[in-house]
């Protein structure tokens, strides 16, 4: 029923957002160099890798170097700053959950690097399909912010906010139902519209 859902959801937004990836693609190829669209490189379902989609928020080539991204970063275009804080980064990973390689709800992707540091405890989130949102990403929302304050981010990241996340991943992993999905949903909006 959630894969339902998924579908149905996701091609309603890609179809009635269209209007607004156009705009944002155009907005950012205008505003710098580069492709609107970025593709990196995640883990998901049974550690299986795959390209999660993303609008380019930073400037081209600017994912050779650290992974973490803070609010201060300078990698980060004026538009890109704006498109972030609205999480309108996200929206075409609609097209990865219409592709099956991802869920409106779950647990965020991460890059190989971070995984390969999960304990086998936590290795439990790669037995679910990654999503756009979930508690985490709710609790998690300043992140960036959070981050910045850090004197090694990276470090900080995988200390202390990469373990917090995973349990409350676990939140939805173990009540996997259609109104603990559709909470999320809700609780995800209502919190991009307050910020």
């Amino acid at each position: 029923m959630i894969r339902f859902f998924d579908v149905l959801l996701s091609g309603l937004g890609l179809i009635f957002l269209s209007p607004v990836f156009l705009i944002l693609y155009l907005i950012i190829i205008c505003s710098s160099k580069g492709p609107g669209l970025y593709a990196q490189e995640r883990i998901g379902l049974h550690g299986k890798p795959f390209k999660l989609y993303k609008f380019r928020t930073m400037r081209e080539g600017s994912d050779k170097g650290q992974l973490i991204t803070t609010s201060g970063d300078e990698r980060v275009t004026t538009v890109g700053r704006f498109i972030r804080k609205y999480k309108l980064d996200e929206l075409p990973q609609l097209w990865n959950v219409i592709k099956g390689e991802m869920s409106l709800v779950g647990p965020r992707p991460e890059v190989e690097k971070y995984v390969r540091l999960y304990t086998p405890e936590q290795r439990v989130v790669l037995n679910v399909k990654p999503g756009i949102t979930d508690y985490a990403s709710i609790e998690y929302s300043d992140e960036n912010d959070i981050l910045d304050q850090a004197t090694d981010s990276e470090k900080m990241y995988i200390e202390e906010i990469m373990p917090q996340k995973i349990l409350f991943n676990l939140q939805y992993i173990n009540n996997p139902t259609l109104k603990e999905y559709f909470k999320i949903i809700f609780k995800t909006i209502k919190k991009i519209v307050k910020h």
